[in-house]
């Protein structure tokens, strides 16, 4: 099985970039978890014959949201964690199936001046709990933009981001938190050693092409899912968006 990744950083300017659909049809992936969509769906026209489409749009238009496209029909969706104060910006969708739950996630950010790292902090203490009640029941995959660099080699220059937005020490220990609840990062447990892995790249300064960036988009898997991961990759050659997408690949 097959799956995609990707914080598209708005949906309609990608569809303007690229002919979407005809993308995912030739990478013949099984699901396309995107992330921060900032649109409406009605706002949009999208078919994606052979895929089912889920959405979860932001109260506010044009800010945040998220979306699932996936072959395989789910036994139920849920939008949000059921928690109304962190259910409003369309972060979450959560999909389903009989052997698995699998999850798109935009994580909220602290923001550059900080201003909103104590509700980052509290998204992320509710996000945890919330799987970790879906993971008593069966395994668990979630993906999307986590909006933090979670160890030193996930960014180009540690020392200089340690107190910004996505490397603070709080974020990096509320999503150690997480991991610490028995799940893994999928790509980490594969590569723990490679450099220069990154997802994300300013658009200043010629960051992408400098390769100077930050890995923030993630597959997280149930530890008890990690002998099925036959790899994780980061799709760094394909452009549209600040983000590049990340892949899981899963034995079934």
């Amino acid at each position: 099985m097959k799956l995609i990744s990707w914080n598209v950083n708005g949906f309609r300017a990608l569809q303007r970039k690229m002919d979407v659909y005809q993308w995912l049809k030739e990478t013949e992936a099984d699901v396309l978890c995107i992330q921060e969509t900032k649109m409406h769906r009605d706002q949009v026209e999208f078919d994606t014959p052979g895929y089912f489409q889920y959405w979860n749009d932001a109260v506010r238009k044009g800010y945040s949201g998220t979306a699932i496209f996936t072959k395989k029909e789910p036994l139920n969706v849920i939008y949000g964690m059921g928690i109304d104060v962190h259910d409003q910006e369309g972060r979450l969708i959560t999909l389903e199936y009989e052997n698995y739950y699998l999850l798109t996630v935009y994580t909220p950010n602290a923001k550059r001046d900080l201003t909103r790292l104590n509700y980052r902090l509290e998204w992320g203490a509710a996000f945890t709990e919330y799987i970790k009640r879906l993971d008593q029941h069966k395994p668990v995959i979630f993906c999307g933009d986590l909006n933090v660099a979670h160890q030193e080699i996930d960014l180009t220059y540690p020392k200089s981001n340690a107190k910004n937005s996505g490397f603070t020490e709080e974020e990096r220990t509320d999503f150690s938190r997480l991991l610490n609840e028995g799940f893994i990062d999928s790509y980490r447990t594969l590569y723990p050693n490679q450099k220069g892995a990154y997802s994300w790249w300013s658009f200043q300064f010629s960051a992408r092409q400098r390769n100077v960036g930050w890995r923030i988009d993630y597959f997280v898997t149930s530890q008890r899912l990690k002998d099925q991961i036959t790899d994780a990759k980061i799709l760094r050659e394909v452009a549209g968006s600040d983000h590049c997408p990340v892949e899981l690949d899963l034995a079934e």
